[in-house]
C-alpha cells in the first residue's frame, strides 16, 4: 500500500490569518491554480482511491488531484481538521490577533498542552480519532495492494503521520505542511514508511508559510 497525504489547496481564509478548523471555507483562485499543478506533478501516479475529509477545501483539492481517473473519492470525518470551536474565524497572526487567551502559542509550541474554544478539540483527540482511521485503513486487506490519495489538512495530516513518526511529542516537525504538500507513506505488513515528507510538486517561490511554529 502506498498511500499520499496531501493538505488542501490555499483558502481566503489562509491568507488572512484566520482559523478555519472545521468551517467549511472553499478553495480561493490560488488555492485551486496550486492544487491543479500538483495534479500535474502527479499524472503518473497510479492511483486507486482517494479519501478525503468532507470539509470542501479538502475534498475540492481530491477532486482536482484525481480528475479524468475512474478511481472512487470516499469521505471519513475522521480526517477532518481540528475543530478549534467559539474561536474559528477569529485572525491568529500578530497583525490581527483576535483570540480570547495568553496561551494560544501552545498550539505550535506546547500543542499536547492547548487549550481550545468553547466546543472544540484537543490535539489528543484529534490524534485519537485520526489513528482509528488509520490503524483501519491499514488493517483492511482489500487496500493492501493499492495506491490511496488521503486529502486532509494541516493539523490532521500531522496527526495521521504521527502514527508514523519515530518522535512523536514532535508533533509538528517544525511547521505546519504548505498548502497541497505531500507525505508519502509506504505500509507493509502493517508497518509504515515515510518515504517522502512534504514534498512540494510546484515552484518555491509559490510557498507561503501562513503558519510558522515558533
Amino acid at each position: 500500500m502506498r498511500l499520499y497525504i496531501i493538505r488542501h489547496g490555499e483558502t481566503n481564509w489562509n491568507v488572512q490569518g484566520r482559523l478555519q478548523g472545521q468551517t467549511d471555507i472553499d478553495l480561493n483562485e490560488n488555492g485551486v491554480r496550486l492544487a491543479k499543478v500538483t495534479a500535474e506533478g502527479m499524472k503518473e501516479i497510479p492511483f486507486d482511491l482517494g479519501i478525503t475529509s468532507p470539509l470542501i477545501r479538502a475534498r475540492h483539492t481530491a477532486e482536482i488531484i484525481l480528475a479524468g481517473r475512474s478511481c472512487p473519492i470516499l469521505e471519513d470525518g475522521r480526517i477532518a481538521e481540528l475543530s478549534f470551536g467559539s474561536w474559528e474565524g477569529l485572525g491568529c497572526h500578530k497583525d490581527n490577533f483576535e483570540i480570547p487567551s495568553d496561551h494560544f502559542e501552545d498550539f505550535y509550541l506546547k500543542p499536547y498542552e492547548f487549550t481550545p474554544g468553547e466546543g472544540g478539540e484537543t490535539i489528543g483527540r484529534l490524534c485519537e480519532r485520526t489513528r482509528e482511521f488509520y490503524q483501519e485503513l491499514i488493517a483492511n486487506p482489500d487496500y493492501q495492494d493499492k495506491t490511496i490519495l488521503i486529502a486532509t489538512h494541516g493539523c490532521a495530516s500531522r496527526a495521521i503521520l504521527n502514527n508514523i513518526y519515530e518522535d512523536k511529542e514532535d508533533f509538528w516537525r517544525g511547521h505546519v505542511p504548505m498548502n497541497c504538500a505531500v507525505n508519502i507513506v509506504d505500509v507493509k505488513d502493517k508497518a509504515s514508511l515515510l518515504v517522502e515528507e512534504d514534498k512540494i510538486y510546484y515552484s518555491k517561490k509559490d510557498c507561503v508559510d501562513f503558519y510558522a511554529v515558533g
